[in-house]
């Protein structure tokens, strides 16, 4: 039987969007953030982030620290008794400084490689999943790989998700 998932984007959603975080130092997390992600464990959904991360393109910081941030993630949710899934992210830009990630791929939202993906590496029926974001690139990826997105603009987030869930 397939599964279920709830898909988060990464800052703005997750955390406060600060330009090109990669610090644990840096990281704030959204209201109702924790409770979002405890909520989704807890009611049998994956909790899969899905995030453009172009600042390693730019040459702002390297992939290592994409990582690290998200292990950094995981620990502090498992103090709380939640836990991400997978995190899936997407270095590239089309304008990119660093050659090595300048490209158009289908990774970068709103293309919906990275939701694609995931979907095919968790078992995940798109028609029982959600995608949440800040931006309107979100939504449409989703649309694109066939889950439905619901547009996120700050308030408590496990609210939010509770009643995106229901409608």
């Amino acid at each position: 039987m397939p599964n279920k998932a709830i898909f988060f984007d990464r800052d703005g959603t997750l955390n406060v969007d600060v330009d090109y975080l990669h610090d644990p130092a840096d990281f704030v997390w959204t209201e109702g953030a924790v409770d979002a992600v405890r909520w989704a464990n807890e009611h049998g959904y994956l909790a899969i982030v899905v995030t453009n991360q172009s600042g390693v393109a730019r040459g702002y910081f390297p992939e290592s620290d994409v990582s690290r941030l998200h292990e950094w993630m995981n620990t502090e949710l498992q103090k709380h008794g939640a836990h991400i899934d997978a995190f899936y992210y997407c270095p590239h830009h089309p304008e990119a400084k660093l050659a090595a990630y300048r490209r158009d791929c289908d990774c970068r939202k709103p293309a919906p490689g990275l939701l694609l993906r995931a979907l095919r590496e968790h078992d995940v029926d798109p028609a029982a999943s959600l995608m949440i974001g800040d931006a309107p690139r979100d939504i449409a990826g989703a649309a694109q790989a066939g889950i439905r997105g619901v547009l996120y603009e700050g308030g408590d987030l496990c609210v939010f998700l509770r009643h995106a869930i229901q409608v």
